[in-house]
């Protein structure tokens, strides 16, 4: 995209924003600076319309890029000023950060800026260690301070449901070929740049097994197991469920996920349930909420350190 200089003020933001997790790793955004900031725009070139047909988690994952530009914009002494869909007309501007000099917003939102580059998405079992109840808490005000609600699956009973419908949309994903042919296109080899990482020479090989075999029951299986086995089990939602709404419930994801990672924990996800409409309702009826659920979590100590997952170019995102 460009190949302009960027002055390193914008640089330090732009480096933070493009570490956010996004669904399959798409990187789903474009940003158009100034001088006065950055604007941030949705790709949808990079949307899945198999697993998200809303472009609901694409905003998600342009929130949690939002958060990070503000908590770059702290760490350096700047104060961030965001306008959120200021134009009705233009559905791709998703928000405007312009900055001032003056002080940041919040000394705790810059203390986080050390932890987006430790931030994981930590998909294997968690070591066997109880999350400390202060932790918790940190973590729900977090998504309270973001405009978001949190509910921690605590009762067993509950737990158990949940991995139902986990396995459930482990079972209905799967079958779908349209989800399982998005899937694969998105498996590439680290040098990529983006996507779900997979061996190089081996690359072809999984990409065509997973475009030709439903895996849902024994991915299904995995998954709830994963799911009851986890120390944590949280779902994080927002009272509404348009395109604000999902760029508040980004920030608070990614405000909660910078926030664990200060008491060493990281997370996975497990959004089948949110991902297959059908279900959706069921778990809202499962977690006792008013709201709508936005992203489902596991949350705990990990076991080993993983290397962090390839970004694109910082020139490969400005518009």
């Amino acid at each position: 995209m460009s190949n302009h200089p960027i002055p390193d003020r914008m640089r330090t933001l732009l480096e933070a924003a493009v570490r956010a997790p996004s669904s399959h790793n798409t990187q789903p955004w474009v940003f158009r600076l100034s001088e006065s900031g950055i604007s941030l725009l949705a790709d949808r070139t990079r949307a899945l319309p198999a697993n998200d047909p809303d472009d609901r988690e694409l905003a998600i994952s342009c929130g949690a890029a939002l958060f990070n530009i503000r908590v770059a914009a702290a760490s350096i002494g700047a104060e961030a000023q965001v306008s959120v869909l200021p134009d009705q007309g233009d559905d791709d501007l998703l928000a405007i950060v312009k900055l001032n000099g003056g002080p940041p917003i919040s000394d705790q939102v810059s203390r986080l800026y050390v932890e987006i580059p430790r931030r994981r998405t930590y998909r294997k079992r968690f070591a066997a260690k109880r999350v400390p109840e202060s932790a918790l808490l940190e973590l729900a005000y977090a998504a309270e301070h973001e405009g978001a609600w949190l509910v921690m699956l605590s009762d067993e009973a509950m737990r158990q449901q949940v991995a139902k419908l986990i396995a459930e949309g482990d079972a209905v994903q799967w079958a779908n070929r349209s989800w399982r042919r998005e899937l694969a296109a998105w498996m590439h080899p680290r040098r990529k740049g983006d996507g779900l990482t997979v061996p190089g020479l081996v690359a072809p090989i999984a990409q065509a097994v997973v475009r030709t075999f439903d895996m849902g029951n024994g991915i299904g299986a995995k998954d709830s197991q994963l799911a009851e086995e986890s120390p944590v089990l949280l779902v994080l939602g927002t009272q509404g469920d348009g395109q604000a709404d999902w760029l508040k419930a980004g920030q608070a994801l990614e405000r909660l996920l910078l926030t664990a990672c200060q008491s060493g924990l990281q997370a996975s996800y497990l959004n089948q349930p949110i991902q297959t409409a059908s279900l959706r309702p069921k778990l809202q009826h499962s977690i006792g909420s008013l709201g709508f659920p936005q992203v489902l979590l596991r949350i705990g100590f990990p076991a080993e350190d993983l290397p962090a997952t390839p970004r694109r170019s910082l020139e490969a995102v400005i518009e």
